[in-house]
């Protein structure tokens, strides 16, 4: 039985619950999508309901009970009883349903270096959660565990948005992140929690793929302090071939991300003679460079063999090196060097005078030449948010 078809068979399991209005920032559905005269009404959730379930988000009414996802590029259109691409969001006749919401299957507190963030309040931690479900497959993943999994496979606990945040505050952290799986899926708890956080004076990041519609990702912007990307590759064959998406609404992400204000930080996991050639390399860097600004970090961050992608060896920290030294020819100002502990890229230093600044080994990190964003030798402003 493939993954599609497994999808389908555990969706007719799901149990109906009871009406209520629609949740608040839902989106209307037109009076055109309404059921045809002589159907019964499409069934609505409460907040009481099991598991998890919501009304989702972004989503149009079709006839025959059938929905369009509009959260993601995918666009699923999905039959009564039907869930999505993801697994997690499912049509329960005509309404589209969320299954995750407030049901975590992972909290931790971590270090914000971890998701990596080297620019947004470096030293802190962040009180880090995820659900099950992903909207993307890729042969490397590392949480597979979970973003692979259906609500139905994982061990969640029940956890809305406002304890949420009141646990993150308790812990210490200074920010809530939405990581691990692809928060894109988990869209309206996130959105919900980073309202809660942000007013118990806590910052909200999303560690993400980035594969999202622009009219829900400019609806969370404004609810995000930080957002970091994993950019896959730069060749839209890697995207469709390794990870089952599209190279071209990333992109159009990361130009969203930046011209909202939001801060922004790249990862570009590397992957030994699969997206680590110099052209692409260099292709890539101009791309940032132009597109969103050369004070934009980017990780190249080193690969270790996991899920279905074990043929290949670990990334040679020497590509690394080599991929670094492209960035900075391109003009970056801040690219970096991830999971090789203790390397010297790992550090931030002024663009300016090349004094140090943020000293890092692993997740040991020592503020050092940084005064109130600027650089204490010769005053120049750093990109970032550092308190």
């Amino acid at each position: 039985m493939d993954r599609r078809t497994f999808i389908k068979t555990l969706a007719g399991t799901a149990c109906a619950c009871g009406l209520s209005e629609l949740s608040p920032g839902s989106r209307p559905v037109s009076a055109a999508a309404q059921p045809p005269s002589g159907r019964a009404a499409p069934e609505a959730f409460s907040d009481s309901s099991p598991g998890g379930v919501r009304e989702a988000r972004y989503y149009s009414r079709l006839k025959d009970r059938e929905i369009r996802c509009d959260l993601c590029p995918r666009q699923c259109q999905v039959g009564d009883r039907e869930r999505g691409y993801c697994g997690v969001r499912e049509n329960r006749g005509g309404t589209y349903c969320t299954l995750t919401y407030g049901r975590p299957c992972a909290v931790h507190v971590d270090p914000i270096e971890k998701k990596p963030f080297f620019h947004f309040c470096p030293g802190s931690t962040a009180f880090s959660i995820a659900t099950a479900g992903c909207n993307m497959n890729c042969k490397y993943c590392q949480n597979w565990d979970i973003s692979q999994s259906r609500p139905e496979q994982v061990r969640s606990m029940p956890l809305g948005p406002r304890e949420c945040a009141t646990r993150a505050r308790e812990s210490g952290a200074l920010s809530i992140a939405y990581t691990y799986s692809e928060p894109v899926v988990f869209f309206e708890y996130m959105s919900d929690t980073a309202d809660q956080a942000r007013a118990q004076g806590l910052r909200n990041a999303m560690v993400s793929a980035g594969f999202i519609q622009e009219v829900p990702l400019k609806d969370l912007l404004t609810r995000l302090d930080a957002v970091k990307i994993d950019l896959k590759a730069f060749s839209d064959a890697f995207y469709r071939d390794v990870c089952r998406g599209r190279l071209d609404p990333v992109l159009k992400t990361l130009v969203t991300v930046r011209k909202a204000g939001v801060w922004l930080e790249i990862v570009y996991l590397v992957l030994p003679t699969l997206n680590d050639s110099e052209k692409e390399t260099r292709d890539l860097c101009r791309w940032i460079a132009s597109e969103l600004g050369p004070e934009v970090p980017v990780h190249f961050t080193r690969f270790f063999p996991t899920y279905l992608l074990k043929n290949l060896p670990p990334t040679p920290v020497d590509t690394l090196e080599r991929m670094h030294g492209i960035a900075k020819s391109e003009g970056l100002l801040f690219p970096y060097v991830g999971n090789v502990p203790g390397h010297p890229a790992e550090s931030t230093s002024c663009p300016g005078c090349n004094t140090p600044l943020v000293r890092r080994s692993g997740f040991n990190v020592r503020i050092e030449g940084l005064k109130e964003g600027r650089c204490g030798k010769c005053g120049r402003k750093v990109a970032g948010l550092w308190v």
